[in-house]
Parts: C-alpha cells; structure tokens; sequence
C-alpha cells in the first residue's frame, strides 16, 4: 500500500501570486479547510514546500 498524506488549506489565495493560486489547484484545494488525502510523493511534497504557508499535513498514513 502506498503511503498518503492528508492536506488541509488553512490559507486564502487572494492577493497571492498566480503560480501558488495554480499549486492550490493542483494540490485539489480551492477553498478554505478543504481537504485532500494524497499520494506521498517527492513532488507531491515539492508543491506542499512551495506553498507551505497556505496549507497543514494533517495526517500522514501508511
């Protein structure tokens, strides 16, 4: 089983740059506590890094 994490965006997008708004979007998350279990990989954790301050690691499984 492959391990996954789970992101929650605790930040708004607005007044942001447009590259950060587009990680969001990648990432699945456009509103505010929205949540999304993901797939543990480096790039997965390149974009968390890029926009750190915008989102939390909830949980991390497997």
């Amino acid at each position: 089983m492959a391990k996954t994490i789970v992101v929650r965006q605790v930040g708004s997008p607005i007044r942001r740059p447009k590259d950060q708004r587009a990680t969001l979007v990648g990432l699945g998350l456009n509103k505010m506590h929205k949540t999304r279990e993901l797939e543990d990989t480096p790039s997965i954790r390149g974009m968390i890094d890029k926009i750190s301050h915008l989102v939390e690691i909830v949980e991390e499984r497997g």
